[in-house]
């Protein structure tokens, strides 16, 4: 049995073991939660003692540890070191340092006119919650003057959708906003059951994700809100770039990174966390005790978009300013003058904007009613004439578009 006979030598161990615990409990995914707030990720490019010294607080001449103190006011004692920017600073120094960048996020890209009824995207996620909190604060601090609701939407998953929604509900009498919920089943006819049980596991996150967008919008029109706010962070918008990327969609790279989408015909939204990293909306949350659901969509596991996460946090791991780096590649995309660009139009069944003669849900819905939910999967742009004028399909065509067999 080894004695050690040099404290140094011990306390340095000591430190090394610390550093490999965390490392270990966040490879085999303990709660992010404990783990940020026991001071994550490190900075590329120095030595070994360097990196526990920033990672963990030193220690007394008795052996006690010593706190790090907050690189802002440098009068309390660090909680956290932020993953954008490697500062360690103490709650109250994060708190106002997170708000103050969401708030010049919109100060600069003029997000909000002064009067104006702002509906925000609540899911009862982080991203949704810590959103709504964020713009009730700067609303107060900066004399926004804007009219805030919450605006949320019912996919129709149990054990998923119904928990979150009474988060929101919750989240409604804490901010003391109003609440608006549209539901699948009263605009649509179904709800999220029952789609996946026509269609299955592998494109169901097509249905969801086309059925959201439309379901926001027309939720907006009904408040007759001037906006509408999402809680796409940092992560999210880099995911879409590499997605877009992946699948050759040249329409959607060109306009996923802007900060205001929907101008030319539905109701605008924007994305105050644009600049957000998602590890610190966590964060944020997390040190202010918000109330949020934290249950990942039992319908989501296969999603294209998992693969792209993957992909980015690998990215991550080897250089931090990743995420950043994709976002600046995507908004500094040009693509040549003489590339075909869809020509922006509305849908013919529901006046929804849409490049086709039919959109993308009237497509699906389409599918489903008729007993062919394959139908709006892909591009089937060829069978829009009949779909308008309810011709039948041939033999051959129903065959290829049935019902899912598991």
């Amino acid at each position: 049995m080894t004695y050690w006979s040099d404290s140094s030598a011990l306390q340095t161990s000591q430190r090394f073991l610390r550093l490999l615990l965390v490392k270990c409990l966040n490879v085999i995914g303990v709660s992010q939660n404990f783990i940020f707030s026991f001071l994550v990720d490190h900075e590329p490019g120095i030595s070994m003692s360097q990196r526990e010294s920033k990672i963990y607080p030193t220690t007394d001449k008795t052996g006690s540890i010593m706190p790090v103190p907050c690189s802002s006011c440098d009068k309390k004692p660090a909680v956290l070191r932020r993953p954008k920017t490697g500062h360690s600073l103490c709650k109250e120094c994060f708190f106002w340092a997170f708000e103050e960048e969401v708030h010049q996020t919109i100060i600069s890209a003029e997000l909000f006119q002064k009067g104006e009824t702002v509906g925000i995207g609540a899911s009862g996620g982080k991203d949704s919650t810590v959103l709504a909190h964020v713009l009730k604060v700067l609303n107060e601090r900066y004399d926004y003057g804007l009219n805030l609701m919450l605006l949320s939407v019912d996919e129709g998953i149990s054990g998923y959708r119904d928990d979150s929604l009474e988060t929101v509900k919750r989240n409604q009498q804490q901010y003391d906003l109003p609440l608006k919920i549209v539901s699948y089943e009263e605009l649509y006819g179904w709800t999220m059951d029952q789609i996946v049980k026509k269609v299955g596991l592998k494109n169901n996150c097509t249905f969801c994700g086309v059925f959201r967008r439309q379901a926001l919008d027309r939720g907006a029109m009904m408040l007759k809100v001037d906006k509408v706010c999402t809680g796409h962070n940092a992560d999210d918008v880099a995911e879409t770039v590499l997605m877009n990327f992946l699948r050759g969609d040249i329409a959607r790279l060109r306009r996923c990174t802007s900060i205001i989408t929907g101008s030319e015909g539905a109701i605008p939204r924007c994305k105050p966390l644009k600049y957000a990293y998602e590890k610190e909306i966590v964060l944020y949350a997390y040190f202010k005790k918000l109330d949020y659901f934290s249950t990942e969509c039992v319908y989501s596991p296969n999603a294209y978009r998992g693969y792209a996460r993957a992909f980015l946090k690998d990215l991550e791991s080897i250089r931090t300013s990743a995420i950043m780096d994709v976002i600046h590649s995507g908004e500094n995309l040009s693509v040549k003058e003489d590339v075909k660009m869809p020509t922006q139009g509305t849908c013919t069944r529901c006046g929804y904007i849409s490049s086709q003669q039919l959109c993308k849900a009237c497509a699906l819905l389409e599918g489903l009613n008729r007993g062919l939910p394959k139908l709006g999967i892909g591009k089937q742009y060829k069978l829009h004439n009949r779909l308008l004028k309810k011709d039948p399909l041939t033999e051959e065509q129903r065959k290829k578009l049935g019902a899912v067999t598991f």
